[in-house]
């Protein structure tokens, strides 16, 4: 029977507890929510609304083809301007989705030839761009500058070191100078996915590399999403003019993809200017983490020490961690799961948002219900 197989992987799933299900959630859910990526709280901010709206008006409901084609338009430029002046780089450039943005870079900058040196906890939009980069892949462990040096010491061609700057499972972040100094001790380049450090990490929210002095350096690219801190959708690249003359020319998720949608950029323009002018939104994210974390660990809880938003608490198995989280939503509280092979190391956690708009009772309430419920 075509298609056999996937009744069999279906059944080893339910087994191993790793079946996976959408939950459409309404509009006005009464959820806490710790579970989204909006760690500013700017997908509902009236400006960020008004901003997609307003975009749909002038612009239409999509952009109509390939940027290359007709899917460019005047906003798209705007946003990559006001991105690369923000974050401090010579140029961005704009895609659908954080995930077409980190396989544009990481296929384009690994040609045939060259070395591609992965950090083994890296986010699957990365792994998937070394694996269909033509380049080879060696995967060196998590978050290990010296591992990262000797690596490169073994390639003596074109070479780029890949890495979060903040992992997305425990929110821990790399040692982004230590990376950069490795990378330049062998003329490599340094690509990093800064999704979750957007917004959250740097001075006023100019992201993680901008907080390592990296931002602006001609051997440093950053990719980023525009669908957390930002609350919108979409991703973008940002780096020397060059490489992103670069990638429009040789990125095949940018040649050969639909423009992001007008609506999308017109939210995370506005949710930018936004940031601009209240950048203690970033701090407050920090701060809501490090109280989620200090309160979870004197509860007893085995709770990972945030270095930007993200907060994960382990759980003993995948089935404990699901049901755990389901206890969680039926508290009135919506956390995420992660389990394998979501983690790199097979540990299955909740995974905690720390937005910047939540206030010292929410903080309370979400920490009583995870230790209330804890398997």
């Amino acid at each position: 029977m075509a298609f056999g197989w996937i009744d069999e992987q279906a059944e080893a799933r339910r087994r191993a507890g790793l079946v996976r299900t959408l939950r459409p959630r309404p509009a006005d859910s009464p959820l806490l929510d710790l579970a989204s990526n909006d760690y500013l709280g700017l997908a509902h901010h009236p400006e960020v609304i008004e901003g997609a709206a307003g975009a749909a008006r002038t612009w239409g409901g999509g952009a109509t083809g390939s940027r290359l084609v007709t899917g460019t338009t005047e906003l798209h430029t705007e946003l990559e301007r006001e991105l690369a002046d923000f974050c401090g780089f010579e140029a961005a450039l704009v895609f659908s989705s954080g995930y077409a943005a980190n396989l544009a870079a990481v296929t384009a900058l690994g040609p045939h030839g060259s070395l591609i040196v992965s950090d083994a906890g890296n986010h699957a939009s990365l792994i998937d761009g070394c694996r269909l980069a033509r380049g080879t892949t060696q995967v060196v462990g998590h978050a290990d500058p010296e591992a990262v040096d000797k690596a490169l010491g073994t390639h003596g061609g074109e070479a780029i070191v890949v890495s979060d700057t903040v992992f997305s499972v425990d929110g821990d972040a790399a040692p982004l100078a230590a990376l950069a100094e490795a990378c330049r001790a062998h003329g490599a380049g340094l690509v990093v996915d800064d999704a979750h450090g957007l917004g959250v990490l740097g001075d006023g929210g100019r992201g993680a590399p901008h907080a390592a002095g990296l931002a602006g350096a001609a051997d440093v690219v950053v990719t980023a999403t525009l669908s957390k801190s930002l609350g919108s959708q979409g991703g973008v690249v940002l780096g020397p003019a060059r490489v992103i003359a670069h990638l429009v020319n040789a990125a095949r998720t940018f040649i050969f993809d639909t423009g992001l949608a007008p609506a999308a950029a017109g939210a995370a323009l506005a949710a930018l200017r936004l940031l601009r002018r209240e950048p203690a939104r970033a701090e407050r994210a920090r701060e809501v983490a490090a109280e989620l974390h200090a309160r979870l660990t004197a509860a007893g809880l085995e709770a990972v020490r945030p270095d930007a938003a993200v907060v994960s608490v382990r759980a003993p198995s995948p089935e404990q961690a699901v049901r755990w989280a389901a206890d969680c939503r039926t508290a009135g509280l919506a956390v995420g799961c992660f389990r394998p092979p979501s983690v790199p190391d097979g540990i299955s956690r909740l995974r905690l948002t720390a937005r910047a708009d939540l206030s010292g009772a929410e903080i309370e309430r979400a920490v009583r219900v995870i230790g209330e419920t804890r398997p």
